[in-house]
């Protein structure tokens, strides 16, 4: 039983390498069949300085909708860059990496985009999204001027632009300021104009589960495109 699962599990990685060859003639492509449960075993295999691509094949009833448990926990605990390759054969190549942005503490995950774009000949939309109080009401005052946080929040995304384009100089570079009652919701609206989405893997302090925010749990499983997760300075082991 066991080398008959080997002998298949073989003959996949066989026709998956002939079809990487095909697609990408010249490339080097190795195989490699592992005993290892499929977590650790490619979270290994990549390291920290490799790149982890996967598939949204879950095993339940919404394998062409959400990210299989497999993917989103590599996306979750990786200390490398992950793809997460998402949407259909008929989406529209546009040229366009969309990176996701809130802050200074995103600029590794600007520079991730900014080298992929060029590397693509592709150029760089930089996207910063935050929540529109729509029934704040009487709480505006509590919560501050709205104004305010959009002007800081426009302010941090030039001063992520500026060291970009001053690095990339041929890439064309855009920012864009959105308020949106779901910061998620606008990014996966804006992923059918890409090519490509760049987010960073904020990992929240003590979670449970796969340590993932939000945000990127919903573009993870949502996008119309693939994903790319640029994980945050934390390295994070995983155990099973």
């Amino acid at each position: 039983m066991v080398q008959r699962v080997l002998d298949a599990g073989l003959d996949t990685v066989e026709q998956a390498a002939a079809l990487a060859e095909s697609q990408a003639p010249g490339i080097r492509v190795t195989s490699v069949v592992s005993r290892d449960v499929a977590v650790p075993a490619l979270l290994g295999e990549a390291g920290d300085h490799g790149r982890t691509v996967v598939g949204t094949r879950g095993a339940g009833g919404f394998s062409a909708l959400l990210l299989g448990s497999v993917g989103l926990r590599v996306a979750a605990c990786a200390t490398a860059p992950v793809v997460v390759v998402r949407g259909t054969p008929s989406h529209v190549t546009t040229g366009v990496v969309l990176v996701a942005v809130r802050d200074e503490r995103d600029l590794d995950v600007m520079r991730f985009a900014a080298e992929t774009a060029d590397r693509h000949k592709a150029s760089l939309r930089v996207l910063s999204a935050y929540t529109h109080y729509q029934y704040a009401g009487s709480m505006v005052p509590v919560l501050g001027d709205l104004t305010d946080v959009a002007e800081e929040r426009a302010s941090s995304v030039t001063r992520l632009i500026g060291p970009v384009r001053d690095e990339f100089p041929g890439l064309t570079v855009t920012g864009d300021l959105v308020r949106a009652h779901s910061p998620a919701g606008a990014l996966v609206d804006a992923s059918a104009h890409a090519d490509l989405v760049v987010v960073g893997a904020r990992r929240p302090a003590h979670a449970l589960g796969t340590p993932l925010g939000r945000v990127v749990h919903a573009v993870l499983h949502h996008a119309h495109c693939p994903v790319a997760v640029f994980p945050d300075g934390e390295r994070h082991r995983f155990d099973d």
